[in-house]
């Protein structure tokens, strides 16, 4: 019906010792197969208020922002309110080597591991998504047109969500790269910390690190 709705998803991602009946791993992969539907997740205090303004708008649609339970990182967030245009993403740093292209909180481990790998002399290349639909073509084309080594992350199943979005994308523009995605696995995680479980998961901070490296190394 294409009616003005704001779903505001609280407890996307791991969740912790919440246990695994609660974790939000699902809902990037379920709600990408509506049609017309808008799927936002950001990455920091400041995009989250940006997007519920955006989503808010008329003419907007149904609109989809998750965000994961757990502190803010800022406690500068009170900025003047921005529309973002759906479907753009945000290129935070220039890379050589390797194009990471992330999706929601986890971006701020990609944000550190990026600062690890450059004290290492590796140039990794940083692209919030932002929106998992629609996506961003014109940021993804960029990014194939540069590298052919790139590495998704996200707090979702990496079946059904934004690996597997990029991976459609170069199956449907034919490109080729080697593409390794970060995020929840094929299976019922258990409950702990966030930290412990991001990890276990293998999309934390020092499991980007670990993965770029081994791509290169390769």
């Amino acid at each position: 019906q294409g009616l003005q709705v704001v779903f505001c998803l609280d407890r996307g991602g791991l969740v912790g010792e919440d246990g695994p009946t609660h974790h939000g791993a699902y809902d990037l992969a379920y709600f990408r197969a509506i049609p017309g539907l808008t799927i936002a997740a950001p990455m920091n205090e400041t995009e989250l208020r940006h997007l519920m303004y955006t989503a808010q708008l008329d003419g907007k649609g149904p609109y989809v922002i998750r965000y994961p339970r757990g502190r803010g990182l800022s406690t500068d967030w009170k900025k003047p309110f921005m529309e973002i245009t759906a479907g753009t993403g945000r290129k935070l740093r220039g890379g050589e080597s390797v194009a990471i292209l992330s999706i929601g909180h986890p971006g701020n481990f990609v944000t550190e591991a990026c600062d690890i790998l450059q004290r290492d002399g590796i140039l990794a290349g940083h692209f919030d998504m932002r929106f998992l639909k629609p996506i961003d073509e014109q940021m993804l084309h960029e990014v194939f047109k540069k590298y052919d080594r790139i590495v998704t992350v996200e707090d979702g199943t990496i079946n059904g969500g934004l690996g597997s979005a990029v991976l459609e994308f170069m199956a449907a523009n034919n490109y080729q790269a080697r593409i390794v995605r970060l995020g929840i696995p094929d299976a019922f995680i258990t409950q702990g910390k966030p930290e412990e479980l991001y990890a276990l998961c293998g999309f934390d901070t020092d499991g980007i690190v670990r993965t770029v490296r081994s791509m290169l190394n390769s």
